[in-house]
């Protein structure tokens, strides 16, 4: 029986490494049934005590992840946009508190919630090709799966405020230079080099890794929690504005959005 409860999540058991590919084409998105698929997958995981090491990547050879699929907010449903934001709180934040050691194998575009996954993981390695970017100001949205929150831990509040707030896309090399990922490799190399790490994570005691992740992630976790939810909370409160329903469906029809600041 599959680990896991939908298709667009595929899952092969290597040693004491757990891959995970997100295979929804054609840009690997995220939606109501791979969101609680992925936090369904990491708490069975975390009770698997053979895994040690969860990788994450893409199918195919273009995406990594492009995200939400922005259909779901075309008719700005504040309904809609609550739901969605908590599977992705839950979906991610499960993630990021997974037991063992989670690396991301970005193996190209990481957009929107494709770069929030990854900054949900412990280590990112990203190929030579791939491009990150939190665009949803773009489109009258906000990033709501832990991106306003864990993407200045790691690169600082500058570069944060560049790439959320000026809708700025890095590169790999910016990435790896900036701190957003921890190395970058050759197109088509990230997977075998994210696996390399999580042979690694074996050859540890996974107690004691379980119980130095909790550590690192202490002073973090405690200053994260309540930006979380208030990111939640104001995503759904966009959905009260003219803004969001323009900018979501400018990019739709592939326009320029008008914006009106209501």
């Amino acid at each position: 029986m599959s680990l896991s409860i939908s298709e667009k999540l595929k899952v092969e058991l290597r040693g004491h490494t757990a891959l995970v590919t997100i295979d929804n084409p054609g840009a690997n998105t995220w939606d109501t049934e791979s969101l609680p698929a992925l936090k369904d997958l990491v708490e069975k995981l975390n009770n698997e005590k053979a895994v040690y090491a969860l990788v994450i990547t893409g199918a195919g050879e273009k995406f990594f992840s492009a995200g939400a699929d922005l259909k779901l907010f075309a008719d700005g449903d504040p309904g809609t946009a609550r739901t969605m934001a908590e599977y992705f709180g839950e979906a991610f934040e499960a993630l990021a508190d997974f037991r063992g050691v989670s690396i991301a194998a970005v193996n190209g575009f990481a957009m929107g919630g494709g770069l929030e996954v990854a900054m949900a993981c412990d280590i990112r390695i990203a190929e030579e090709q791939a491009q990150m970017a939190l665009p949803e100001a773009r489109v009258g949205l906000l990033p709501c799966a832990g991106g306003t929150q864990r993407l200045s831990w790691l690169v600082g509040e500058g570069w944060a405020k560049r790439i959320i707030l000026c809708g700025e896309r890095v590169n790999a090399a910016t990435a790896e230079r900036i701190g957003l990922v921890e190395e970058v490799v050759g197109k088509g190399e990230a997977l075998e080099r994210a696996l390399a790490l999580a042979e690694q994570v074996g050859e540890q005691s996974p107690t004691s890794v379980s119980f130095c992740k909790r550590l690192l992630h202490t002073g973090r976790d405690t200053v994260i929690a309540r930006g979380l939810e208030s990111e939640r909370d104001l995503f759904v409160e966009l959905f009260s504005t003219q803004d969001q329903r323009e900018g979501v469906n400018a990019f739709l029809e592939k326009r320029k959005p008008e914006w009106k600041n209501s």
